[in-house]
């Protein structure tokens, strides 16, 4: 099999290895295609989680190609995608390879199949679907305006749940024009770009979009956003926190959330919320494709690096097909 390798900090082979064979109670999956997430970046920029080499990719699609001892045969052929935390703890396209490779292993009991004729691109989206997902369940019932900080896929599809949720306004501050008008389109009532705005973003946020927000979600891993966010909650407001900070640590008052009695909710991956995903890209057909701007062969993997490191305004989500839709 081909998979595209992480053999160093910064640098990525494509390499023949041997397929792997599922285990009992393991699939055998052919990747179908795979997306390049800032995660992935950060992996392969090298950190503690993993080391080298390593084959990245958690947002990925595929078909079930092979199956284990003891797994029903009916599944050979099924279009699916799946959890990826394994039951060792580990995840699918961290400590175990995952869908930069033209195949991969994972557990039966976490697939998630699909009808026949879904995209194999649109279904790589699933798993940020899925986290955001379980970031809106734990953050309850929404009553009044809903502030987004980040117009990423995340917030873009944060944006397109809530405003299916009801008829709450939702405003979003993000960087990208294009981004923005998106979300418009998915329900956006309101949005701003920071890059217009001058040093005192709370200033300038309250004059764009308000203030005093009964929910703020900081979607963005950016710490400035998220000492914004804890100042543009209102009092008894909820903060949730969904956004990747790497290494990066807070300051700020511990007073704060005594006084303004702000609810921190953070949330972290996708556990317990794949089949509802499924059921909302599926059933649903919640707009997903609309998110992808770029779709590239997996051996064109440089190129769609380099486009999601670029920060262009016409990026923003990249996929890397192993197999034709």
């Amino acid at each position: 099999m081909r998979a595209i390798v992480n053999t160093a900090p910064g640098q990525l082979e494509l390499r023949e290895l041997p397929t792997p064979s599922p285990a009992a109670g393991q699939v055998l999956i052919r990747t179908g295609a795979v997306g390049i997430c800032a995660t992935d970046l950060e992996m392969i920029g090298g950190w503690e989680r993993t080391g080298f080499p390593a084959i990245p990719g958690h947002e990925w699609s595929g078909t079930i190609d092979a199956v284990g001892p003891g797994v029903d045969e009916a599944l050979l052929g099924r279009r699916c995608v799946a959890e990826n935390v394994l039951a060792d703890g580990r995840e699918v396209g961290f400590e175990h390879p995952g869908g930069y490779g033209e195949y991969l292993l994972t557990e039966v009991a976490n697939v998630q199949p699909l009808p026949d004729d879904y995209s194999f691109a649109t279904a790589a989206l699933i798993e940020p679907l899925a986290v955001t997902v379980r970031a809106l369940n734990r953050l309850g019932p929404v009553e009044g305006t809903t502030l987004i900080l980040g117009d990423g896929p995340i917030g873009l599809m944060l944006t397109m749940l809530l405003a299916r949720r009801g008829s709450a306004p939702i405003a979003i501050l993000g960087g990208r024009e294009a981004r923005l008008a998106l979300a418009t389109e998915f329900g956006a009532s309101s949005t701003a770009n920071y890059h217009t705005m001058g040093d005192d973003l709370l200033a300038e946020v309250g004059r764009s979009l308000g203030s005093d927000f009964a929910v703020v979600i900081e979607a963005s891993g950016s710490p400035r956003a998220f000492h914004a966010a804890l100042e543009l909650a209102a009092h008894e407001g909820k903060m949730l926190m969904l956004g990747d900070y790497s290494t990066a640590r807070a300051e700020f008052p511990l007073t704060h959330f005594l006084q303004r009695e702000v609810v921190l909710i953070p949330t972290n991956a996708s556990a317990g919320a794949w089949t509802e995903a499924v059921r909302l890209a599926v059933e649903d057909a919640l707009p997903l494709d609309r998110l992808i701007t770029h779709r590239l062969p997996a051996d064109r993997f440089e190129e769609g690096m380099d486009l999601v490191r670029s920060r262009r305004g016409d990026v923003l989500k990249v996929i890397l097909e192993w197999q034709a839709d």
